[in-house]
């Protein structure tokens, strides 16, 4: 079975302590992925000096506490309300009564300080949501033009999967990159599994600029996710596990080549994410 190649090969096995299609990358040594060399790319010519400038990231989730000291202020604040028989996105004040956005925006932050960050409520007082209001709101973000959009959620609803589609595949001809994170659970959601979008899962180091390039689909990159400090409203911070956290991480990373490459293509973004991997990127001083 090892000779398969990893594209063919049965689904990984879920391992306790990390979230489903992520990875333990402490635990297991990591089989180094074999690649053709495209062009000088290393993680200092990717984003080396690079802190965001200049890239505008939407983060589709619970809302954003933008008072909190590790998100540091939004630019714009928006939700998703129902008006009539339509969904419209209208401005309002930046608050997360769930935290989960806020947790998503401080990972951002952090990682990618100068982002213009916009905050674009789609789930309720909770951690759930809507189709027609993700869809809503996804639509907005494509059509306000985002150079990333952060999705740290998914629907496991079969009737939102043709409209998310064609979504995503809107955005990437618009070049607004989409992060998308996995399912913390063994099943299939949308639009994380979508070709047109950088999916991402959990791996257990402590590195965040560390992730990893996964050559057995569905999930593409793993990213830190476990036991990551967050942001929380009250202006706490709690430690906290999930593909939610993981994508975020590449969210920021994208925003950094984006910030120093901005003429990039989301294709060609995806060839620097691949080639600047941990498991990938040609060791210092040769192989």
């Amino acid at each position: 079975m090892t000779d398969l190649p990893p594209w063919r090969r049965p689904p990984r096995d879920h391992f306790p302590g990390v979230p489903a299609w992520g990875m333990p990358s402490t635990m297991v040594p990591q089989e180094r992925v074999a690649f053709s060399q495209i062009g000088p790319v290393t993680r200092d010519w990717a984003w080396g000096g690079a802190d965001g400038s200049g890239i505008r990231v939407c983060v589709l989730d619970s809302g954003v506490d933008a008072t909190h000291p590790l998100v540091g202020g939004i630019d714009q604040a928006m939700d998703v309300v129902r008006d009539d028989d339509d969904m419209v996105v209208v401005p309002v004040d930046p608050v997360d009564e769930a935290g989960h956005g806020t947790a998503c925006a401080s990972v951002i932050r952090l990682i990618a300080p100068r982002v213009s960050l916009t905050s674009v409520r789609v789930l309720g007082n909770g951690k759930h949501g809507t189709g027609s209001a993700l869809l809503a709101g996804l639509s907005w973000a494509i059509d306000e033009g985002f150079d990333v959009i952060n999705m740290s959620l998914s629907t496991a609803k079969e009737q939102f999967r043709g409209a998310l589609s064609e979504l995503t595949d809107r955005a990437y001809f618009r070049r607004c990159v989409i992060v998308a994170s996995a399912h913390n659970m063994p099943v299939r959601s949308y639009p994380w599994p979508f070709a047109s979008v950088i999916s991402v899962a959990s791996h257990d180091g402590p590195d965040p600029m560390t992730y990893y390039y996964n050559p057995a689909p569905p999930v593409e990159f793993y990213a830190r996710g476990v036991r990551v400090r967050v942001a929380w409203p009250g202006g706490r911070e709690i430690l906290s596990t999930g593909n939610s956290l993981a994508t975020p991480h590449m969210a920021a990373i994208c925003a950094l080549i984006l910030s120093k490459h901005p003429t990039l293509t989301p294709f060609q973004l995806r060839s620097v994410l691949y080639l600047a991997a941990e498991n990938v990127a040609e060791p210092q001083g040769g192989s």
